[in-house]
């Protein structure tokens, strides 16, 4: 009997052995909940989702140099057929040409943060104020260790409940964040931290491919009343567990309307669209935390600023576009 590969078999099965545009949250292909685009005897995906008369596209075609025009193409006739237009996220810059050359406007929308793994220390003064947080935290009883989900899943559970219950009545987050659980969580790795037997936070490690592999941290989660550090000693516990492994890079994944001015600009960019970002990045709290995030994120002194970028069809940035983004995300 011969096995029948799901869309989502095909999708990783693509972002592994296609890794071209480097996109380190290729993994997020495979999340429940995602469609997938494919054309006969064409090697590659595009992975989306549809909603209201949008369909929104996770990163570029998943595909080789030479398939990944005519999958674009070939994707756009028929989003045309669905009498749906396309709004592709998480582009990487090496995707933006096919996209210009079908007439979308690109523009970046954030970045993403990535840290090299043989070099990277904690000496030094610069990581003072991190040690300190994270020595106090060890020191209030803490215990960070990798573990498989399926004993830990009902905790798991019950953590991220509280957790969403500091963010009046937020819905989950799905599509461009990681999840817990489905047909490839074996391929993710999990570190929790326990005080007193308490599960009191965690993160999950999502695999990365292309030039830069490694891990990215991808979900976490913590308690409301979780002490100050315990983040930060889950990921110093993860880091020193890849370097032994000699793991080369552990990638922060994307935040929105961070990075902006760091970044090529393509020429046809929507400058009011760049200034609608920027004004996010300074007044955007009640939409994405992007400042505190970034925060975090600054703290690991990246090596790395990768721009992501957002592509519209029809020649025109459209704010309608952007939010049928958070609809799949279902944050609105």
């Amino acid at each position: 009997m011969t096995d029948v590969l799901t869309g989502s078999d095909v999708a990783l099965e693509a972002i592994q052995s296609y890794p071209d545009a480097d996109n380190p949250s290729s993994f997020l292909a495979v999340n429940e909940g995602n469609s997938y685009f494919t054309l006969p005897d064409v090697p590659g995906v595009i992975v989306y989702r549809e909603t209201g008369r949008y369909i929104v596209q996770f990163g570029g075609p998943f595909a080789p140099e030479g398939a990944r025009a005519q999958l674009l193409k070939a994707f756009i006739e028929w989003a045309a057929e669905q009498k749906r237009e396309i709004v592709a996220v998480q582009l990487q810059a090496a995707d933006a040409p096919e996209y210009l050359a079908e007439g979308f406007v690109v523009n970046q929308m954030g970045a993403s943060f990535a840290l090299r793994l043989e070099t990277f220390t904690l000496a030094g003064t610069r990581f003072m104020q991190l040690r300190n947080k994270i020595k106090r935290a060890f020191g209030s009883g803490l215990q960070v260790n990798e573990v498989p989900l399926e004993p830990w899943i009902d905790r798991i559970r019950e953590l991220d409940g509280a957790w969403l219950g500091t963010k009046g009545g937020a819905k989950p987050l799905e599509f461009l964040v990681g999840q817990t659980g489905g047909p490839y969580q074996h391929m993710r790795r999990l570190f929790v931290a326990e005080n007193d037997g308490k599960l009191i936070g965690y993160i999950s490690y999502s695999p990365v491919y292309g030039t830069r592999p490694g891990w990215m941290h991808d979900l976490s989660r913590r308690q409301p009343d979780c002490p100050p550090g315990v983040m930060e000693a889950i990921n110093r516990t993860a880091i020193e567990k890849f370097q032994e492994e000699k793991v080369e890079w552990l990638h922060f994944g994307f935040t929105p309307f961070t990075g902006l001015d760091s970044q090529p600009k393509f020429p046809n960019y929507s400058r009011a669209f760049h200034w609608f970002m920027s004004h996010l990045w300074e007044n955007g709290e009640m939409v994405y935390p992007a400042q505190t995030q970034f925060a975090y994120k600054d703290k690991w002194a990246q090596d790395l600023v990768l721009g992501e970028y957002i592509a519209f069809q029809h020649g025109r940035a459209s704010i309608p576009a952007l939010i049928h983004i958070f609809r799949a995300c279902n944050a609105i």
